[in-house]
């Protein structure tokens, strides 16, 4: 499967998008408490589709996914589905917009979410350690609605699972420690979120998938922030590797951030314009999901 980046198609929303195809022959495995590529694929079709209208995605979830039950969950800065049956909910938080919604006029929401990206001082965390202070605030726009309607879901014994690409990468990783009683975690893209402490005291089953130098995936710097999870990488030609290789672990490191300043600047070899080209595109959830779904074993 392949998927072209056009100026068109870089920034969400993905309408023309063909959202969980062929999955009646891959059903989402909402038991499972280990790392599971046909979820993964789920679960990045869900972060891509949560850019969209919320009646797209409320039709999308119930129509093509099954998920009968669609709430909506807004405020200034954040914007999070829930979808769900009698099985299993997906929460599903958006990324940061870079362009403006259908309909709209007024680009106050792009700005909140980049305002929230950049308020990146420490915040101490409920749970143990500090957090990133744009991410934590966004979060609360929406916790206590958010956190009482899934608390119902967990109530009658359905399946918890989390996730987000980008900006909601980020707020789906606090809002699973916040919650804590969740199946799993994946995300997509996701910029750093706590501080050593947090990450040591992080306790869910998390997957972490970076597509090749994913730009946002590098920041907050690692002398602040850490990430958490197991990292799935997809090199440069779409392999997933589900560890960090020696090159990987250099650059999670401030010489290797380094070192990623430099090749976005063109300073090793390549053109200024590719440079600067490839950590943006390769940040594209659609990349992601084709990505992914094409690394999905094949089933006799």
């Amino acid at each position: 499967m392949l998927y072209d980046i056009t100026a068109d198609n870089i920034a969400p929303p993905y309408n023309e998008y063909e959202y969980f195809k062929d999955c009646d022959q891959l059903p989402f495995r909402y038991q499972a408490n280990t790392f599971d590529m046909v979820n993964a694929w789920w679960l990045i079709e869900a972060s891509t589709l949560v850019y969209g209208e919320p009646g797209f995605v409320t039709e999308t979830f119930q129509n093509k996914a099954g998920l009968t039950e669609v709430k909506f969950f807004e405020d200034i800065t954040t914007q999070c589905f829930v979808a769900s049956n009698d099985k299993f909910a997906v929460v599903a938080f958006r990324g940061s917009e870079g362009r403006l919604r259908k309909g709209d006029s007024d680009p106050g929401y792009i700005l909140a979410d980049w305002v929230a990206n950049f308020n990146f001082l420490p915040e101490q965390w409920d749970r143990g350690g500090k957090v990133h202070r744009g991410f934590k605030t966004a979060l609360s726009e929406v916790w206590i609605s958010l956190e009482n309607h899934i608390s119902n879901l967990h109530q009658k014994n359905l399946k918890i699972w989390l996730t987000g690409h980008s900006l909601g990468a980020a707020l789906a990783t606090l809002a699973a420690d916040r919650f804590s009683n969740v199946q799993g975690l994946y995300t997509f893209g996701s910029p750093r979120v706590g501080d050593r402490d947090f990450e040591k005291k992080y306790n869910v089953n998390t997957y972490r998938f970076v597509n090749n130098s994913d730009i946002v995936a590098r920041v907050p710097p690692s002398s602040m922030y850490s990430h958490v999870g197991e990292l799935r990488h997809i090199d440069s030609q779409g392999v997933i590797h589900d560890s960090a290789n020696r090159r990987e672990r250099k650059s999670d490191d401030s010489p290797g951030e380094l070192k990623n300043i430099f090749n976005v600047l063109g300073l090793t070899g390549r053109s200024l314009t590719e440079a600067l080209a490839e950590p943006i595109v390769d940040h594209v959830p659609t990349l992601y999901a084709i990505h992914i779904w094409n690394n999905i074993p094949e089933v006799d």
